[in-house]
């Protein structure tokens, strides 16, 4: 095979595992979008259980009552298709790949998508209820809290990207290890750096109160230690130097 016969191979490969994943994505979708409605409901639970009594959220826009529940259902088709596209990308490079790298990529992969979701669950169950438990004990009184359901709709995406990275941590610690971009010894000496940035990421994602931001950023020098430590079982064995005869 010549290398533009190989090339135009992989550029149909790659055609065909894209349309997979859109395929994966469009089928999840459409069996969401009858119960969209349903599904922001369950995002929104974490405000309007802080609201008081008889408290809700509001649309500004005309469109924005549909539009809402519908990303909302994008969101969670992408995330339930998601071991779908990701094997969908490894059956597409998994063929250049030595047998070692192979062996490394598949758990890292696993991992890597069990984090972030976790990190999702974590800004769910235990971040947000915090969080809109300030908001709405800060409001002056008589300010009634009437949450436009976009807008809310934007902030919850942005903490979940925040903690779904942020949850991913050991991997890049691990990873970087393993090929040899940065040895344990410097990321064990760059500690203390690592806990100022994430107390700075947790400063710049969360809102002003001192709870979220340790959240945020406690998790996430948690998860660097544990890169550390992850790491020395998956770096690469240091070739021995024989000595001259």
């Amino acid at each position: 095979m010549t290398p533009t016969e190989s090339f135009i191979s992989h550029l149909i490969e790659l055609r065909d595992r894209l349309l997979r994943i859109v395929i994966g994505f469009f089928v999840v979708f459409v069996l969401f979008f009858p119960f969209a409605n349903q599904i922001y409901a369950l995002l929104a639970a974490p405000l309007l259980s802080q609201l008081p009594a008889g408290g809700q959220m509001i649309a500004t826009a005309v469109t924005t009552p549909f539009f809402v529940p519908l990303k909302v259902a994008m969101m969670a088709a992408f995330v339930v298709s998601l071991p779908h596209t990701l094997y969908q990308l490894w059956a597409f490079v998994a063929p250049g790949l030595y047998a070692h790298e192979k062996r490394f990529m598949v758990p890292m992969i696993v991992a890597s998508t069990l984090l972030f979701l976790s990190g999702m669950a974590f800004a769910y169950y235990l971040v947000f209820p915090v969080i809109f438990g300030f908001i709405v004990g800060s409001a002056p009184i008589g300010v009634a809290v009437m949450t436009d359901i976009g807008n809310y709709l934007d902030f919850v995406l942005t903490l979940f990207m925040a903690f779904g990275l942020a949850f991913e941590v050991p991997i890049a610690v691990v990873m970087a290890v393993r090929f040899g971009w940065v040895s344990r010894k410097a990321l064990q000496e760059a500690r203390g750096y690592v806990i100022v940035g994430a107390f700075v990421i947790g400063a710049i994602f969360t809102p002003p109160d001192i709870i979220s931001q340790f959240m945020l950023a406690v998790p996430m020098w948690l998860l660097y230690e544990l890169g550390i430590i992850v790491s020395k079982f998956t770096q690469r064995a240091e070739p021995k130097i024989l000595p001259p005869a």
